[in-house]
């Protein structure tokens, strides 16, 4: 199969051919049919975050499963599924008190000594966070994708398994936004709109947009903005200050700086609480005062929204059939496997809220 490959940070991904292997007992082959470009890809492309090479990258797809293993229960083939990259046991401690989402076993892996999933050759070539979907086929856990209902198109479908839980849970999950509160998000690419849309969704009274690229602005008022704030503008915290009469009750950070992750501290009310969802560099501290901390101000990271995803996914995607996840206008582009580059190239420019590979164009 043709597989997208990063062999070294800071170098352009290579199309490549990987075979892939048959399913084991709890095991689950996907043909992949859609795969977004996230920024956490970009993260380890760039060297930000290790990773052993050379790997195939991607973690944001859905597609349609070719093959199961022999102790599968979940899927069959012919299903249409999301993946998660936040695979899970089901038995350990974080499972069973209902945080999937944490799951560390090992055992949603193959074992040393056991073949990898992936292979060039007689050479293992590493599997990216349990899925490597910039693939044309994937082989993964049963337990890291879920069966979704088959009129959900998949292109949108693929956004759910990452950017949309992401942000859509760390709304109702990680921070538990009630009707009539107030938020703001910083960074209006694919995680920030889909926290803007949760919070529009779960019912906040005021959802306050900030960036520093209009078009981004203007796209997060479809979504359920009611406020938008662009930081080139001036001091973004002051403005939400004075939008609010003294801060919002929820904020979160969607793009992984230093600066915005202060700023998203900064910007709350008493007894508020600021959600770190971007990933910070490795090596990169935070900074906030102290003082800050009496105002029982709190600030938390959000994994993966807190997802459930064997729940959450279905009842995102009902929320999209029903108009209310407004997944159409994520998308910005749909381009093919080879153009990957291109596409992380767009990224970078930061005017594109999404793109999606399609395997079947």
């Amino acid at each position: 199969m043709k597989a997208a490959v990063l062999r070294e940070p800071k170098t352009p991904l290579t199309i490549e051919n990987v075979e892939v292997h048959n399913p084991g007992p709890h095991e689950v082959l996907i043909r992949t049919v859609a795969a977004g470009l996230c920024h956490s890809d970009l993260h380890f492309m760039e060297g930000l975050y290790p990773y052993p090479l050379p790997a195939v990258l991607g973690h944001e797809s859905a597609g349609i499963v070719e093959k199961v293993g022999s102790e599968v229960r979940t899927v069959k083939p012919g299903d249409h599924v999301v993946t998660c990259l936040s695979a899970f046991c089901g038995h350990c401690e974080h499972c069973l008190t209902g945080h999937l989402s944490r799951c560390v076993s090992p055992e949603t892996k193959r074992e040393a000594g056991e073949a990898q999933r992936l292979t060039q050759g007689d050479k293992p070539m590493n599997q990216f966070l349990n899925l490597s979907s910039y693939a044309e086929m994937m082989l993964v856990h049963e337990h890291a994708c879920v069966s979704i209902r088959r009129d959900m198109p998949l292109d949108r479908a693929a956004l759910i398994g990452c950017s949309v839980i992401t942000g859509v849970g760390a709304v109702m999950h990680t921070s538990h936004v009630r009707p009539g509160e107030t938020v703001a998000v910083l960074g209006c690419g694919g995680i920030g709109l889909a926290a803007i849309n949760g919070a529009a969704i779960a019912g906040a009274g005021r959802i306050i947009a900030v960036d520093v690229v209009g078009s981004k602005l203007n796209l997060a008022k479809h979504f359920g903005a009611t406020d938008v704030v662009n930081a080139k503008d001036g001091d973004p915290v002051a403005a939400v200050m004075e939008l609010t009469g003294g801060g919002v009750h929820h904020s979160f950070e969607a793009i992984g700086l230093k600066q915005t992750a202060e700023q998203a501290f900064k910007m709350l009310g008493r007894g508020g609480t600021a959600n770190i969802i971007g990933m910070i560099p490795v090596g990169v501290n935070i900074e906030l005062h102290g003082v800050e901390f009496l105002g029982e101000k709190k600030i938390q990271g959000s994994l993966m929204g807190s997802n459930r995803f064997p729940i959450d996914m279905p009842r995102l995607a009902d929320f999209y059939m029903a108009g209310k996840l407004k997944l159409d206008d994520m998308i910005s582009q749909r381009i093919k496997l080879e153009q990957i580059n291109e596409g992380f190239a767009e990224m970078k420019r930061g005017e594109l809220a999404r793109s999606v590979i399609m395997f079947d164009s």
